[in-house]
C-alpha cells in the first residue's frame, strides 16, 4: 500500500509465505491469500504486492498470456506489484532447504538468467512512476567462496545484471533495481563486509561487463551500478550481528549504496542460560537454516551454523551473555520468557529514517509460519499477517 507519496514509501507483505514454485500456485496464493489480507485490514486504495516467484514461475511468466493473467488479477482486485523476493530460486517449502536456498549463487549463469526473467517480468507490471525492487541472495554461502576470482565472477555477473536491468529502463521506462540481502554466515554478512564489497570487488569485476555490454564510459557505468545494484536492508538479519539498525541504514546511505528494499522481520533474542537452551528446543526444525549468533561477556560474536549444532555446543560454552537465532518470528509475537524477539531493535531512531525517506520499499517478511512452534504461533496466517502490518503502520506513524 501507499503509505506516504513524500516522500515516497509503500509497505507489502512477502509473498514467500505462501508454499508454491509454479507461476498457477503463485497466482492462487494472490488470488486466495493476499486478497484475504487487503480484505481483512479493509484497505480500499491499490494495495502493494510484494512477490515471490521461483525460477520455474519466471521462466512461465515469460509468456504473455501469463503476464496477462497477472494482470488481469492486478486490475480486478486494485492490486500493484513493486517488488519481487528473487532469493529463493527452487523450493523454499514442504522440505528441507537448509543451505540450498543459496543455490545457484551469483557465480552461475543460472542465477544471472533466473534475476533477468524476474526484472523482465517486474517491469512489464510496475506501474508508471513507481520503481521495482528485487531481492537476492548475498552472493553466496560464505563456505562457497574460496577466492578472489570468486568475489570477482560474483562481480561480473551483478553488473551484467545491471546493465540488463539499464537497457529495461531505455526499453519500458520502468527502473528495476536488485538488493544483495545480507544474511548470516554468507559471504555478504555484516555491514562493513557489505561496504568493503561495494567499494572494492563489486566495481572491479562489473564495471568493465557493464561498459563492454552497453559501450558507455567509466562514469556512465558506474552511475547505472549504483543506479540498479544496491542492497535488501533485513532488519532480522542485521540485528542478529548485533548492528544498530539506524547506524547500518546511515552506513549505507553515506557511502552512497543503494538502498533497494527494507525488510521487516524479527530474530529469536534471549539470555544464553540453561533455561533459554531448554526454550530453543521447540524451535529446532528440519526445513531451514537457523544461524545463531552468541555474544560474548567481552564483546565478541560466537557463531554456530545452525541451531541443532547449537544446541549440542552450548551447555559446554562459557563466557556468552546473550543469543541471537535466525529464527524469523512474526513482528507483534512476544515469544514466552526466557525467550523474547529482536522487534525491539526496531526503535525509533529505525522508523524515523524510515519515516525520511531512506527507502521506498517496506516489506514484512515472516516466512516461517509452517514451522512456528505453538508458543509463538498465532493462529490464521491472513490475520496473522493483517496483525503484522497493523503493527508496522502504528510505528509509521510520528
Amino acid at each position: 500500500m501507499i503509505v506516504s507519496k513524500t516522500p515516497p514509501l509503500h509497505l507489502t507483505y512477502c509473498q514467500n509465505i505462501h508454499a508454491g514454485e509454479t507461476w498457477l500456485e503463485h497466482y492462487q496464493a494472490l488470488r486466495e491469500k493476499a486478497v484475504a489480507v487487503k480484505a481483512a485490514l479493509g484497505v480500499d486504495e491499490p494495495f502493494g504486492l510484494g512477490l515471490r516467484v521461483s525460477a520455474t514461475a519466471a521462466a512461465e511468466l515469460q509468456s504473455p498470456a501469463a503476464l496477462d493473467q497477472g494482470r488481469a488479477l492486478f486490475a480486478e482486485q486494485n492490486l500493484y506489484p513493486f517488488s519481487i523476493n528473487g532469493f529463493p530460486y527452487g523450493r523454499f517449502h514442504r522440505g528441507p532447504v537448509k543451505a540450498d536456498v543459496y543455490a545457484p549463487d551469483w557465480r552461475t549463469p543460472e542465477r544471472l538468467q533466473y534475476t533477468g526473467e524476474l526484472g523482465k517480468t517486474l517491469a512489464s507490471w510496475l506501474p508508471e512512476g513507481i520503481e521495482g525492487s528485487i531481492s537476492t541472495v548475498p552472493g553466496s554461502y560464505a563456505p562457497w567462496i574460496q577466492s578472489h576470482a570468486d568475489e570477482l565472477e560474483m562481480a561480473r555477473h551483478l553488473g551484467s545484471i545491471a546493465a540488463a536491468f539499464a537497457a529495461l529502463e531505455k526499453d519500458t521506462g520502468r527502473r528495476v533495481h536488485l538488493g544483495l540481502e545480507p544474511e548470516p554466515d554468507c559471504f555478504l554478512e555484516t555491514t562493513s563486509q557489505t561496504l568493503a564489497f561495494f567499494k572494492n570487488a563489486l566495481p572491479e569485476g562489473a564495471l568493465p561487463e557493464i561498459r563492454r555490454t552497453l559501450g558507455c564510459t567509466a562514469s556512465e557505468a558506474e552511475t547505472l551500478l549504483r543506479r540498479h545494484i544496491g542492497v535488501c536492508f533485513d532488519t532480522c538479519h542485521v540485528a542478529l550481528q548485533y548492528e544498530n539498525l539506524a547506524d547500518s541504514l546511515r552506513a549505507f546511505r553515506d557511502a552512497g549504496v543503494l538502498l533497494s528494499k527494507i525488510q521487516l522481520s524479527a530474530a529469536l533474542q534471549a539470555p544464553a542460560t540453561p533455561d533459554t537452551y531448554a526454550a530453543l528446543s521447540a524451535f529446532r526444525e528440519p526445513v531451514y537454516l537457523h544461524q545463531v549468533k552468541g555474544l560474548a561477556r567481552d564483546g565478541t560474536v560466537r557463531s554456530w551454523p545452525d541451531l541443532a549444532e547449537a544446541l549440542e555446543a552450548l551447555p559446554s560454552t562459557t563466557g556468552l551473555k546473550e543469543l541471537r537465532v535466525h529464527f524469523h518470528v512474526p513482528l507483534f509475537v512476544s515469544p514466552n520468557a526466557p525467550l523474547a524477539s529482536t522487534a525491539s531493535s526496531l526503535d525509533e531512531a529505525f522508523w524515523k529514517e524510515v519515516r525520511n525517506g531512506i527507502c521506498p520499499h517496506l516489506e514484512i517478511e515472516t516466512y516461517t509460519f509452517d514451522v512456528l512452534p505453538p508458543e509463538v504461533h498465532p493462529g490464521d496466517i491472513v490475520k496473522s499477517i493483517a496483525e503484522e502490518y497493523r503493527w508496522v503502520l502504528q510505528k509509521l506513524t510520528p
